[in-house]
This record gives C-alpha cells, structure tokens and sequence, in this order.
C-alpha cells in the first residue's frame, strides 16, 4: 500500500525498542501509520551489550510495524544515550575569500565541517555540530548570517562527542537487522522536538527525560539548544532498590512501582500494604506502601539532584541564561506519581510532565502521545525533516535547471547541474562518512 512519503523513527531503549512510521499531513502534522514495540534485550543503560538479542528486539519492533502498517519499513533514524556521551562548547571562524559576497549555505557548511575535524579524545566521535549564534566581523548574537556581507564568520557551536565503539555497535545492530542507517541523533535532542513548544525554548526550559537505563537532559534557551548531558541512571535503579529492599523478584518489583508508587512518602498511611504472592509455595510477603514509596523517593531524589547539578553547570542562575519556563518531564519514568510536586521542591522550578502530542495530528493513537513515546515521536520528526529537506531542494533544483536550459546551451547546462549534484547537505555527507565507517568494520 502507497502511503506517500513515510518515514521511520527507532528507538533503541534499555526497557523497550519502539519503531514508529509516519508521514507529514497537509497541516505540517504528523500521521502515525503505525508503531512496533518490543522488550529490550541486550541494552544496559543506554548502550548496546549484546548484539545478537539486539538484533532480534529490533526486528522484533519493526515487523510488528510493518504489520501495523502495511508499509515496509527501509531507513530507519536511530536515537542514541549512554554515559559515554558528553557535550562541549566550541568557537570557530573562517575567512571568506570575497567580502563583497552575500554569506550562504557554502559558507555555513564549511564552517560546520570545520568543527567536525576537531581532535577528540581517542576512541571518541563527534555526533552532532549543532551552531548557537554566529559573528560576522565582530557583530555578535547573529542568529541567521545568510544573505549578510562579511569576510570573517564565526560561530559558537554545541558539539555532541559520543564513543566510536557504541555508535558502531548501533549501526551494525541496525544492518544486521536488514535495515539501513537514515542518522543517528542525540537522544534528548529528539524528545525535546516531540515535547517542547517553541515559546519554552525561547523563554528557556530544561527537558528531562528519565528512561529506564538513562535520564536526559537538554537545555534551551532564546531557541537554542545549550547544553545536553546523559545521566546513567533511570527507571530500572528505582525497580532495582524496590527488588533488593523487599527482597522481591524484578517482575513484582516493576508491578508496584508502576501501580502503587509514588515519589513522596507523607501521603500515604502506615496501615496501607499491600501482599505479594511468595515464590513457588512460600508464604506471601506483605509490603507497606510506605516503606516502598520512601525506597523510591530515596533514589528518584538523587538522580534530580544529579539532573539538578548539570542544570547549575548550565548556570541557570545567571540573569540572561534564566530557564523562564521551568523543567519539562518526559519519559516512561515521568509518570510516577508526585514527581512532578518532587522535582518542583529539590529545584524550586515550575515543572510540568510532557506529552508528545505538540505536533502530531488530531486523531494519533492515544498511546503514542505518552511521555513514554517521546525519544520515537522525536526521532520520526528527525526523519521526516531530513526527508524534506532534501526532497525541497531537488524539486527547485529542477526547476533552475529548467531555466538555465531556455536561457543557454546544453554545454553550459551540464555543467550547472553537475555543480548542482556536487553540493550536498553536511547531513548527507556525514551519512555517508558513517556508513563507509561501518562498511570497512565489518
């Protein structure tokens, strides 16, 4: 069945690996056509550890949205977490040979490509350039250069360094479940695109995002992304302490957190318990309600405060970098109970819990617009602007080239559109660079 132009988001978890397709509707919103989801195997806090169990939790995500969908699913945009990430600030210029030029996309992209020849740590990669304001001959907070004169550009960019070994890992994982490698984004980079609206990134909001294996964070402020950190701890801590502090089994341990947990221990009552069946034959154990919530709350306050520490790092508390509207929550995790009330005492921010229903469309399955499908929501967005951005240029290309025709001859012409073909985004670039990466690794 033709559906259009679809694309695919993948989320490969430590709890579960989600694919979602969808397409964009004529409104500029997104239309799931559908979504696979299957438990993960074989990651452990955000980072792939076993390959092989990989493999078949992503093939089994995606055929279940193949089926779900009828399409078939090709390239796919993976999402990537893990301790091993980290974030820097960087400034770089060029000097431009012709001043009396308008700056354009060239010019943007050599300085961009600049960034990515960084030296790094070794075993390290750079993941993301993202730019943050430009300078052109010493005028300063430029947010978009194009179509201004100057011979000096400068910029500050965000640059996102991640492990070589795990991005290999992901693309290999990727292709050996027979699918192809579209790009790979920062996780949090990706919920923040599901979840965010763009007056919060102008006013300046911090995003967490507490998975099972991570907690993410991503700070924005006047629309720019400023600061990105991974965590590497989640949900699955919380459930762990839960099993060890009740001397329970994981299944059970996950069970209570989900339907009596709470991450604030004076609501409830010393008389509230609740009784779990004992293993095989044993007597059933009885759990007070207090007891679990005060577990949690132990550990749900140390991973905010350590959420909280990256937010200061930012220096939130300086004047011109005030985060106005506060901290968004997201994430499977972003549903306890009383977080919300948590997070808003240890930090003294307004917070709300984020849903990733801020672009799509009206009729979207309710439970893909749950906090616990943001990361997907995210990378499906990634997908689909990649896709249009570079079907837009291809379609005005054409039509040059159509006026150059009228206006010249065919030598000419040829000429143009090899130079038209010569020029690629940096994106596609990139791309390429990583799958002959992976190509020679094998």
């Amino acid at each position: 069945m033709e559906q259009g132009n679809y694309s695919v988001g993948l989320d490969i978890g430590t709890t579960k690996i989600v694919a979602i397709i969808g397409r964009e509707n004529e409104y500029g919103k997104i239309e799931i056509l559908g979504t696979g989801k299957s438990k993960s195997l074989g990651v452990h806090r955000g980072v792939v550890n076993n390959i092989t169990q990989t493999i078949s939790s992503i093939q089994q995500a995606v055929e279940q949205a193949e089926v779900n969908s009828g399409l078939k699913i090709g390239s796919v945009v993976v999402g990537i977490a893990g301790q091993h990430i980290r974030s820097l600030q960087h400034s770089d210029y060029i000097t431009r040979p012709n001043s009396e030029e308008v700056i354009n996309n060239d010019d943007l992209d050599r300085l961009c490509n600049q960034v990515y020849k960084l030296v790094m740590l070794p075993g390290e990669e750079i993941i993301h350039v993202l730019p943050q304001e430009y300078k052109v001959d010493g005028q300063s907070e430029i947010k978009e250069p194009k179509g201004m004169y100057g011979g000096r550009l400068e910029a500050n960019f965000h640059v996102v360094v991640g492990q070589v070994s795990s991005i290999k890992n992901i693309g290999r994982c990727i292709k050996s479940a027979g699918l192809d490698l579209g790009n790979i984004t920062l996780e949090p980079l990706a919920s923040a695109e599901a979840v965010l609206s763009q007056e919060e990134k102008e006013a300046g909001v911090a995003l967490i995002d507490i998975g099972g294996g991570t907690t993410d964070l991503a700070i924005f402020k006047d629309g720019i992304i400023r600061h990105t950190s991974v965590i590497p701890f989640g949900g699955n801590v919380i459930t762990e302490d839960i099993k060890e502090g009740c001397s329970i089994i994981e299944k059970q341990a996950e069970l209570l957190k989900i339907k009596f947990g709470s991450a604030w221990p004076g609501e409830n009552k010393d008389n509230e318990i609740v009784s779990i069946p004992g293993l095989r034959g044993r007597e059933p154990k009885e759990i007070t309600l207090k007891n679990l919530s005060k577990i949690i709350h132990a550990r749900v306050v140390e991973i905010i405060e350590q959420v909280y520490v990256e937010i200061k790092n930012y220096g939130h508390e300086e004047q011109k970098k005030k985060l106005i509207a506060g901290i968004v929550l997201t994430g499977g995790g972003s549903q306890l109970k009383h977080l919300k009330q948590l997070v808003e005492y240890i930090t003294g921010m307004d917070t709300r819990i984020g849903y990733p229903n801020e672009h799509l469309a009206g009729d979207s399955d309710e439970e893909v617009a749950s906090p616990l499908y943001a990361t997907a929501v995210g990378l499906l967005m990634n997908a689909l602007e990649t896709t249009n951005k570079n079907a837009v240029p291809e379609q005005l290309k054409v039509q040059e080239e159509e006026k150059v025709l009228v206006e010249q001859g065919h030598a000419e012409t040829k000429t143009a559109m090899e130079n038209h073909r010569d020029r690629k985004s940096i994106f596609d670039k990139w791309s390429e660079k990583l799958k002959d990466f992976l190509d020679n690794a094998e």
